[in-house]
């Protein structure tokens, strides 16, 4: 499947003209991509429209959650105190509604509050990152009750078009975070950085260490670690399609940070470098090549462990670039050359009717280095999540519950 020249510079001159619909729509129709009739198209690792079979259906529509919104100020003014903020530090500022300051944020974000009755009766409060690399708004959930220090760190990442709100929505987890006494943080991709708010994970200074998205990422994760005293070899990464890009893309440039990580629906580092090769990848898949970058740490340690979910009738993200995500959790196939090392194939079926298949891999002591579910019949959705936030698959097994099962068994510097 190739671009002709014609394709390819339609494609350009509609990006730089800033029609990325457009754009999208070309190289689309170049890699027989399939859309919804009379929908918008998909940009990279966005969420296309399809429909569920049977009474349970996926909620593919965009559907966005009503709520009372507030906004932020700039993040160089004063506060409601007056002070102003030490531009050479990392900063983090909460912003209580009542004294929010009107103006807009310069950042093309007005976060919603979300009453903690709906997203587990616990702390979950708008905040603002700055560091040498960039800046970026973030919700941050506590669960009522515990105790930080010492506690767990998932990091969530939302997909295209999707906010923070409507993630957490979707995808249940901030309820279950209670249960497991985990603290989650809701990064959130601004317009200014992508119209369509996804996080760039195609961009070649978006795969190295120390710079782009990953550096902001990898900062506020430090930065979190260290206020609340969180547990530095229990911190996670998690998020769906270009949000589990950007997760499988942290786990190549900051493995000393995550111990492991959770992709659905997405796609591992080294496919693409720009938004025609993020298309091309979308439409096709593949399993390049386990690499780090130059920016990566040296020594170079052994890969992150991850837990992957992809539906097979995905036609956003093709199924294939979830094995790519696992073949790099594996370091490409280094583990079949250890002795002892094994791979287990189960299958299921949900009461709500989904089969799906788990492949799970064993090093030669029984620790898990990944996981692996492909949902037969899915599309691209959060398997198992709330129809109340968008692209979910109610269906499907519960994604979210699997997670946090496997990040539980799982510390920096070892297998799960």
């Amino acid at each position: 499947m190739k671009f002709d020249n014609a394709t390819m510079q339609q494609a350009l001159r509609l990006t730089q003209a800033g029609d990325l619909q457009a754009a999208t729509r070309a190289i689309q129709q170049a890699l027989g991509g399939i859309a919804r009739p009379g929908s918008p198209p998909s940009p990279p690792g966005s969420q296309a429209y399809s429909d569920a079979p049977g009474d349970c259906v996926a909620n593919n529509a965009g559907d966005y959650i009503d709520g009372e919104f507030f906004v932020v100020d700039d993040a160089n003014a004063p506060d409601n105190t007056g002070a102003k903020r030490d531009s050479t530090k990392p900063w983090s500022r909460i912003w209580p509604r009542a004294t929010a300051n009107p103006l807009r944020s310069h950042m093309g974000l007005a976060p919603t509050w979300i009453d903690g009755s709906a997203t587990g009766k616990g702390d979950f409060q708008q905040h603002h990152f700055v560091c040498d690399d960039g800046q970026l708004h973030y919700k941050l959930y506590i669960p009522p009750g515990l105790d930080t220090v010492g506690a767990p760190l998932l990091l969530m990442l939302h997909g295209c078009t999707q906010t923070p709100d409507d993630f957490a929505r979707g995808t249940r987890m901030n309820e279950l975070a209670v249960e497991h006494g985990y603290v989650v943080a809701w990064p959130a991709q601004s317009i200014e950085r992508n119209p369509n708010r996804c996080w760039n994970w195609f961009r070649t200074d978006n795969q190295q260490r120390g710079r782009g998205e990953p550096a902001i990422l990898s900062a506020l994760t430090r930065h979190l670690v260290a206020t609340y005293q969180l547990d530095a070899k229990r911190v996670f990464v998690a998020g769906l399609s270009a949000g589990g890009a950007m997760a499988a893309v942290l786990a190549n440039t900051h493995p000393d940070i995550f111990a492991a990580i959770g992709v659905h629906s997405g796609l591992p580092i080294g496919l693409a470098s720009d938004i025609p090769s993020a298309f091309a990848a979308m439409g096709k898949g593949g399993e390049p090549r386990h690499r780090r970058s130059a920016h990566s740490l040296n020594p170079v340690p052994a890969p992150v462990s991850a837990i992957v979910f992809h539906g097979d009738s995905d036609t956003t993200v093709h199924p294939r670039n979830g094995h790519g995500v696992i073949a790099q959790s594996l370091g490409n196939g280094a583990q079949a050359d250890r002795a002892g090392s094994s791979s287990t194939v189960e299958r299921d079926t949900t009461a709500g009717g989904r089969s799906f298949t788990r492949t799970i891999h064993r090093e030669a002591d029984g620790r898990v280095t990944a996981e692996h579910w492909v949902i037969h019949g899915a599309a691209h959705a959060w398997s198992g999540g709330d129809a109340r936030g968008s692209y979910t698959d109610p269906c499907g097994p519960d994604a979210s519950a699997q997670m946090l099962r496997f990040f539980d068994a799982c510390r920096a510097g070892s297998k799960c």
